[in-house]
């Protein structure tokens, strides 16, 4: 029995987006592979299953409205893969790699990418400054040390950078701010849009 049936996260994420009804029962697998697996290996902090859907899933399916039209797009520190799998999940057009260096949590979501079927999606379990390539987009979320991630993600971003946090941080030279939205359901967090 899932953990929450499709009409209630539909319902918890009603704020953030109008979910296509196409990825609830992906979302609802997603979901439950996340709380089995927070179980045993801290993937987030947070073990609420509503919270997970408001703040993790909301939150990324919020961002995948916003981050236009890329070919490519880079997870940088995907974590339990947020915001880059439900971007994927939603914009099935992005080639999205999930950049986690962290081996237990590569490892989840190279199991999310299996269990999910998500042939748009790869990952990446290395330190992102490895890739020897560059992307359309990269996003960051919940990262622990925004300024050292946005060095990294610099060189790896050829036209843009989609950021989640709770205060705009300084950009690395050459970048600017394009678009600043506050998140729903969120007292201080934004997303912030910066391009070359």
């Amino acid at each position: 029995m899932p953990v929450l049936s499709e009409s209630r996260i539909a319902e918890l994420l009603a704020p953030y987006l109008a979910v296509p009804q196409g990825i609830l029962p992906r979302l609802s697998i997603y979901l439950d592979l996340l709380v089995r697996w927070n179980g045993r290996t801290n993937l987030t902090a947070i073990r609420e299953p509503e919270e997970m859907v408001r703040r993790h899933f909301g939150e990324s399916l919020f961002a995948a409205q916003h981050v236009g039209t890329p070919e490519t797009l880079l997870d940088l520190g995907s974590g339990a893969g947020f915001p880059g799998l439900p971007i994927a999940l939603s914009r099935p057009e992005i080639a999205v790699t999930l950049a986690e260096s962290q081996g237990k949590k590569a490892s989840f979501l190279r199991e999310a990418v299996r269990t999910l079927q998500m042939d748009n999606v790869e990952v990446w379990a290395g330190r992102a400054e490895l890739l020897s390539r560059s992307f359309h987009t990269v996003t960051l979320r919940a990262v622990d040390d925004m300024v050292v991630a946005l060095a990294a993600a610099d060189p790896l971003a050829s036209n843009q950078m989609v950021l989640l946090a709770t205060e705009a941080p300084e950009l690395p030279a050459g970048w600017k701010v394009a678009e600043t939205l506050a998140l729903p359901e969120s007292v201080n967090g934004v997303l912030l849009r910066a391009v070359r």
